[in-house]
């Protein structure tokens, strides 16, 4: 029952992922001359990624408390989590092609929602290739948030690696 229960939950991050992947692709962003719609859709955008930085971090919260989960629970708490830092990546990414799309001189080598999000994963990763980069103002300030959450990120989820591998049991030494 407890294998079919994982299963069932890994059909549904897979799900998730695939419709955030195809908001991602699907969602309008041209440049809009209205400035009140404008304006809306960045407050939307803006909500968008608080309330992501809000998800991920309760996430997180909820690996790093002190009643750590254990088998099921904590197969499904690491699923959300993952699912979780898609969303945020793939928010990022949107962010990235609303302004590399709004003004055009904000980054160099960054055209279609395919760049984007590949910057955002460079970033994300900490790798930063340097063939997508930002160059104004506006598109610094984003990847400084990037930046940011990258690090969080990426300190979150190694303490939670450590922690996790020093908690666990380990085999009995002959």
């Amino acid at each position: 029952m407890a294998h079919e229960s994982f299963r069932r939950e890994r059909r549904l991050a897979a799900l998730a992922v695939a419709l955030l992947l195809i908001a991602y692709f699907a969602v309008p962003v041209q440049p809009d001359p209205n400035g009140l719609r404008l304006a809306l859709r960045s407050a939307g955008t803006l909500v968008l990624v608080i309330v992501v930085a809000f998800l991920v971090t309760g996430q997180v919260r909820r690996q790093l408390a002190e009643q750590q989960p254990t088998g099921e629970a904590e197969g499904r708490a690491l699923t959300r989590l993952a699912v979780t830092l898609i969303a945020g990546l793939l928010v990022f990414a949107l962010a990235d092609y609303v302004v590399a799309n709004t003004r055009p001189d904000e980054f160099v080598g960054l055209r279609t929602r395919v760049d984007a999000l590949y910057f955002a994963l460079t970033t994300l990763t900490t790798v930063g290739y340097g063939d997508v980069h930002a160059q104004g103002q506006v598109a610094r300030v984003v990847v400084c948030g990037q930046m940011i959450f990258s690090i969080g990120v990426l300190a979150t989820g190694a303490s939670i690696v450590v922690r996790q591998m020093i908690q666990r049991p380990r085999p009995a030494r002959r």
